[in-house]
Formats: C-alpha cells, structure tokens, sequence
C-alpha cells in the first residue's frame, strides 16, 4: 500500500534549528516508530517481527547510483547529532569511503528527492524493511485555513508499506504523527 499526506511545513524551519529538512524527518520519523512500531518491523519464516533498534536509512544519489547508508539508533539522538551524522555520511557516500558497517541494519528508510523539485513519488520498500517514506518538495501554496485562503510552504510525503505487515490504518496513524511533529 501507499498512502500520501500533505504535511504544513510553516514551523520547521525554526523547528528545525539549522539541521537539514531530512535530518528533521529523521528524527521526527524515529519519534513516530516508537509510536507504531508495525512500520519498523520484518517478516521472519512469516511470522512479523517487531524490531528493537530503529536504525533509519536515508537514501543518498551518489555518482555510481543510490546507496543507503543508516543513521542507527535515530530515536536516541538529538536533531543536532543525526544532522552531523547524516552530513558525514552523505559525504563518504559520494566520495566511495562508505563501509559495509555504515549501509547494513536498517530498519526503515527516507527517500527525500525534494532537492530535485521532485513534488510527490512511491519508494520502493527497501527489503527485508516494513516501510518507507518518500518526501517531495516543499512549495508555496495556496491552502484554506479558517475559511481563508493563505501561501504555505507545503511537502508531500508518501508512505510505502508492505501489506503483509501493515494496513492503511496504521499506516495512515503514522502519517499523521510524522505530520503533526
């Protein structure tokens, strides 16, 4: 399944205190698993298994194609630290200095191509994961808030889930949780 919400992103920019919009997302996705641990969890023999760590993967284009490297333990860090974090290993990412340690044990990923002015896509569920969140780009718009229409920056994000674990309601709850934040 895929479900996608438009997300309000008015406050992050001081939410986010200078850290990138990902790095935001990474924390406030961690906070959000915690919540709903179904979307960081694997299939085992068929059997669902929730998974202790979250370790979040955050999708990066490198010269030779996409790797992922993994931001492990995001729930326990501060938006300070998973920035810092997130900038060393894009770095090594496309410099080729990554090591097998820095792209293994994810439990769920971020696609975010709103730097390529990308508005709204699916991801594809990075295996054996639950999920994965895709993120577009933030734009102006017009939205009605208090029978007013008013300019926004808004951002889509999408939820891509495996069916076997999750279904939309669950789903659609953690969308909500990562919008509020």
């Amino acid at each position: 399944i895929a479900l996608t919400v438009e997300v309000d992103m008015s406050t992050a920019e001081t939410s986010r205190r200078g850290a990138s919009y990902t790095a935001l997302l990474v924390y406030v996705v961690a906070r959000a698993l915690r919540k709903y641990p179904l979307l960081n969890a694997t299939l085992r023999d068929d059997q669902i298994a929730i998974l202790d760590d979250i370790n979040i993967g955050v999708a990066v284009a490198a010269e030779d194609g996409l790797i992922v490297p993994v931001v492990k333990e995001a729930d326990q860090k501060s938006l300070q630290d998973i920035d810092a974090e997130i900038k060393d290993l894009t770095e090594r990412a496309r410099s080729g200095k990554l090591t097998v340690e820095d792209v293994s044990a994810g439990t769920f990923t971020i696609s975010n191509l709103g730097m390529f002015g990308v508005d709204e896509f699916r991801a594809i569920i990075n295996p054996p994961e639950a999920a994965i969140l895709a993120i577009g780009a933030i734009v102006k718009r017009p939205v009605v808030i208090d029978d007013q229409v008013v300019i926004r920056p808004m951002m889509k994000i999408t939820a891509s889930a495996d069916h076997r674990i999750l279904d939309g309601a669950t789903v659609a709850n953690f969308l909500q949780a990562v919008k509020a934040a």
